[in-house]
């Protein structure tokens, strides 16, 4: 059986860069595939609708709903227009938990991954030009990649995977609820404490940014002011990405390094030391 997984890519984060190349890393998986339908960088109703009549054309298992800000009316109108075709959809958004609109995504038939170290930019037109956008967008690909927030997102949507191969489907279907802590993100990466150590704070680290960024973009009107502030929280990423080298290297020079890939027919196989077959 072919599991067909849809990715509505709506607007930008660091995790949509990545959403179904987390799933197919070496493409030569035979037992599923991935659609990926976008608006772009913009979150207009026109932009939203040809992403989900694309979305609804393909017919997918379930689909990837991946936009910021997961509650604005956008990706709202979005998973409920899949919802309706009855195509499940697993909200993949930014840390939007401390807003009261959230509450309906919690109780409802959606799943939900909440990549609360996946910040937003500093989205400031004096500061952001494309090239630092790219540098900002890379250092976080890497700090959620480095943390293991990555990896978690891809083994909660390979068991939603697993789960259209036994035979479930719509409503059937188990979708992942989590919010990626770092404890979450760093659960079960790293062998050295010194390694995870890093790790952790690079997790809080990104975290943070969003903060700095909020501020920078949003409560702050002088320019000489806010530059300043969106430029430091960029700062504060590109040492979070650092972190996570440091930590890798730490435990690449123990050889524990873990590595989890996808044999062809989805399962996934791991090892720790480099030179050896995987289990």
């Amino acid at each position: 059986m072919v599991v067909k997984v849809g990715v509505a890519k709506l607007g930008n984060i660091a995790s949509g860069v990545m959403a179904e190349l987390l799933l197919d890393e070496r493409a030569d998986r035979e037992d599923m595939q991935t659609f990926m339908a976008t608006s772009g960088t913009k979150l207009q109703p026109e932009d939203i609708d040809r992403v989900v009549s694309n979305m609804k054309a393909w017919k997918p298992d379930f689909c990837i709903v991946v936009s910021p800000n997961g509650v604005l009316p956008g990706p709202t109108g979005a998973r409920e227009e899949l919802a309706k075709a009855g195509i499940p959809c697993i909200v993949i958004t930014d840390d939007v938990t401390t807003k009261k609109e959230w509450e309906g995504i919690k109780t409802s038939s959606f799943g939900y991954i909440i990549m609360k170290a996946d910040s937003m930019i500093g989205a400031r037109r004096e500061f952001l030009d494309p090239i630092e956008m790219a540098d900002f967008n890379g250092n976080l690909v890497k700090v959620l990649a480095g943390t293991g927030a990555f990896r978690k997102l891809q083994v909660a949507v390979d068991k939603v995977i697993d789960q259209v191969k036994a035979g479930k489907k719509g409503a059937e279907l188990e979708l992942p609820k989590i919010v990626m802590t770092t404890d979450k993100a760093v659960d079960g990466e790293f062998t050295n404490n010194y390694a995870l150590a890093k790790a952790r704070a690079a997790h809080e680290i990104a975290m943070a940014v969003a903060g700095q960024n909020v501020k920078g973009c949003f409560m702050t009107k002088e320019w000489e002011k806010y530059i300043p502030i969106v430029a430091s929280a960029h700062e504060m990423m590109k040492v979070a990405a650092a972190l996570c080298d440091q930590a890798r290297e730490i435990e690449k020079a123990g050889d524990t390094v873990l590595r989890q890939a996808h044999k062809k027919d989805g399962v996934l196989v791991r090892k720790n030391k480099l030179v050896a077959k995987f289990d």
